[in-house]
């Protein structure tokens, strides 16, 4: 992973557009990580971020429907409530 500090990204933007691997941001002056960019690449970043949980992940085609039905089982739980 490439660090870039905040002053090189003002200089040239390029720097993300161009992005072919991860970049872990710099405050130099604090001396401290303040982010990392991946790039948008065509895999999916669950697989990425999923590790060793990856094969439990189920797809979905409808990512909105995925998102409600989450967030009424998180309402549920949380106040108690149900249809």
């Amino acid at each position: 992973m490439n660090s870039v500090s905040i002053s090189e990204i003002q200089k040239n933007i390029s720097l993300i557009t161009k992005l072919k691997d991860a970049v872990m941001i710099i405050d130099k002056r604090k001396n401290r990580k303040v982010a990392v960019i991946y790039p948008v690449g065509e895999e999916s970043v669950v697989d990425s971020l999923a590790g060793k949980y990856k094969k439990q992940i189920t797809a979905t085609a409808d990512l909105e429907k995925a998102k409600e039905e989450a967030f009424k089982k998180a309402m549920e739980e949380k106040y108690g409530l149900s249809d």
